[in-house]
């Protein structure tokens, strides 16, 4: 007679809980930050085919990392819970928080009743009348929300690039220097996603990152990709 098998329910959570933590870390590093005229977003990606930042709604945008078909679907369910929302009342129902609570249920009911946890970590946030009104929320694989202010890194070496970021980034910084700092930070992962020491940064060609913001001014719909030209005028302007 064979014993049943048996993991109690404290280990079968932290197994889940590290097999997310390692797909996360797998995948390049998106940095959030908040600016004077908006939230920007950026991360390393060649591709022009698949975003990892993503508009939802009018002043709500999507960032992510892990699994891409596991975000996509979750940027898809994202942008219909506002697409419905929006219609069925009115359009400034429509919030990063309302949308951060939507993923939290999902992410949190794959996590605790499914076999694999969804390996995916994501950045919801939603540009306001003033910096004070902006909202970032940072949501994790387990469907824990954390409300973020100024900036976030999510994927590898996102504890150590936050420490980094945090030392540089203040309130009121201009566009070119937000910019800066976060092709700085990206360019501190080396190619085979190890920290570079300090001082060193690769060097990133603006063909290979994917760039966007959530402007301020901008009316009603505030996203806006950054690319080619203008994306390669800004990094040369000076950033500090």
């Amino acid at each position: 007679m064979t014993m049943p098998f048996y993991v109690s329910p404290e280990q079968l959570m932290k197994d889940r809980a590290d097999f997310a933590r390692k797909g996360i870390a797998r995948g390049r590093s998106v940095v959030v930050l908040v600016y004077d005229g908006g939230i920007l977003f950026a991360t390393e990606n060649p591709s022009r085919a698949l975003h990892k930042i993503s508009e939802i709604y009018d002043r709500i945008a999507f960032a992510a990392v892990g699994k891409y078909n596991e975000f996509e679907n979750l940027r898809v369910a994202g942008v219909r819970y506002a697409d419905l929302r929006g219609y069925s009342y009115d359009r400034t129902d429509v919030t990063a928080r309302g949308l951060a609570n939507a993923y939290a249920q999902t992410l949190g009911t794959v996590f605790t009743t499914e076999s694999k946890p969804l390996e995916v970590e994501l950045v919801v946030a939603e540009v306001g009348a003033t910096p004070a009104a902006d909202q970032v929320y940072r949501l994790s694989y387990d469907g824990s929300v954390a409300d973020e202010h100024g900036y976030v890194v999510m994927g590898g070496q996102a504890e150590q690039l936050g420490t980094r970021l945090g030392e540089h980034w203040h309130e009121g910084m201009a566009l070119p220097q937000v910019l800066g700092l976060a092709v700085r930070t990206l360019g501190a992962v080396g190619t085979d996603g190890t920290l570079l020491p300090a001082g060193e940064e690769r060097e990133i060609a603006p063909t290979g990152l994917e760039v966007a913001v959530l402007e301020r001014d901008r009316p009603r719909r505030a996203f806006r990709r950054l690319q080619g030209g203008a994306l390669a005028e800004l990094l040369e302007q000076p950033g500090d």
